[in-house]
């Protein structure tokens, strides 16, 4: 099986090994390719003469702006656009519901674990699972979704754009040149958001601090 490993964090990337290498003393064989940045990671997708069978990426990581890969969340898009048999594993210290929430939605990852539910022996339970076809949640995960019946909040792709442009310094007035919607069908929109994320303000620089602070941005 062909492994993909994306972490800036060299201590992860080595508590993967060896989970892995734990794993294949059961007779599995693994080719583990790992990168420590989303500029490695892509190149390593899209210059693959094989497909990987499963990746692993962590969701913080340095950006690779030019190809428009800010964090593991687009390389997990990438490779399940490249790679739609890719069983994506995606480790993450955001603990908001909101995100949570999208990364499920977006991505539909085969695990998703929380890095304060990390340990060896979880990690191993989480391979193992991957690799028999089930899907793998951590406790905290399984948690928050527990409440998201309860939590019904969501931005679509277009909120994310318009809080992303924001944080960037567009003015609203010129969010048009960026995104494909009228000025007031952003203006609405902006409402809305402001709304779900509960912005207690409705300016500007504390809609992207709560966005910020909820891990949708």
């Amino acid at each position: 099986m062909n492994i993909l490993i994306v972490d800036d964090h060299p201590f992860i990337i080595e508590a993967y090994k060896n989970a892995i290498n734990k794993y294949s003393q059961q007779g599995q064989k693994f080719n583990v390719t790992q990168a420590g940045n989303c500029i490695a990671g892509y190149e390593h997708i899209v210059e693959a003469t094989e497909p990987f069978d499963i990746a692993f990426f962590d969701i913080s990581m340095p950006e690779y702006a030019e190809k428009g890969i800010y964090s593991g969340e687009d390389l997990a898009m990438l490779i399940k656009t490249e790679m739609p048999e890719c069983k994506i594993i995606l480790l993450t210290m955001h603990t908001e519901l909101l995100k949570i929430n999208n990364i499920i939605k977006n991505i539909n990852p085969g695990g998703l674990i929380i890095k304060n539910d990390l340990t060896f022996d979880e990690l191993l339970f989480a391979f193992d699972k991957i690799i028999k076809n089930e899907s793998y949640y951590s406790q905290t995960v399984i948690k928050l979704v527990g409440q998201a019946q309860y939590n019904n909040i969501e931005l679509d792709v277009f909120d994310k754009q318009i809080l992303f442009h924001l944080s960037k310094g567009v003015k609203t007035k010129d969010l048009p040149q960026y995104i494909p919607l009228s000025i007031n069908a952003i203006e609405k929109r902006k409402l809305n958001i402001i709304e779900v994320l509960e912005v207690i303000n409705g300016n500007d620089n504390d809609l992207i601090t709560m966005a910020k602070d909820k891990g949708v941005i």
